[in-house]
């Protein structure tokens, strides 16, 4: 009788996409999690504060694995519309911008978690489903700054630090894939 290998455990797709508005500005997340058949297994829309377009590109990548992770994923294909973040996870392109380091050295360690990860960069038009979920996620955090707190007033809730000053904020290239934000 012959055994066959082990199962290698589910594969999923994990489409991702940031959105800022301005850059630094208002920005989101949008993650869509498939699997091969193309049937969605899980997405996600999040606002996640003022910041650059390239945090949130990695930002989506990190929240995209995690949710892989947490349904079980064991082989993992990330695409995203940014080439500088599909580029810099392979080992292509270098890390220069210092505010990105650590958010490259957390999503190298989920990648690493998996089995294997095949990262794909895909046309922004292959990719809208996140991109809409980006720009979602943007739009339910500029709502949320707008509703009054509890006893009146704006609302004031936690955001998103950019963790640097506005003066490198401002050199920092329009987006990852020149083609402006979200």
């Amino acid at each position: 009788m012959r055994l066959l290998p082990a199962d290698p455990g589910p594969r999923l797709i994990v489409a991702t996409d940031g959105a800022a508005r301005g850059n630094p500005g208002p920005a989101g997340i949008g993650v869509v999690v498939t699997d091969g058949d193309g049937n969605v297994i899980a997405v996600l829309a999040e606002g996640i504060g003022e910041t650059t377009n390239n945090v949130a590109e990695y930002r989506a990548a990190i929240e995209g694995l995690r949710l892989a992770a947490r349904h079980g994923a064991s082989r993992v294909m990330l695409r995203s519309d940014s080439r500088l973040l599909i580029e810099q996870l392979a080992g292509r392109f270098k890390v220069r911008t210092e505010h990105l380091r650590p958010l490259h050295a957390e999503a190298l360690e989920l990648v690493r978690s998996f089995e294997k990860v095949t990262l794909a960069h895909v046309p922004r038009a292959l990719n809208a489903h996140a991109d809409r979920l980006a720009n979602d996620g943007v739009d339910a955090w500029l709502a949320a700054r707008r509703r009054p707190a509890r006893g009146g007033g704006p609302y004031t809730g936690p955001e998103e630090p950019a963790g640097r000053p506005r003066s490198e904020r401002a050199e920092e290239s329009p987006d990852s894939t020149g083609q402006g934000a979200g």
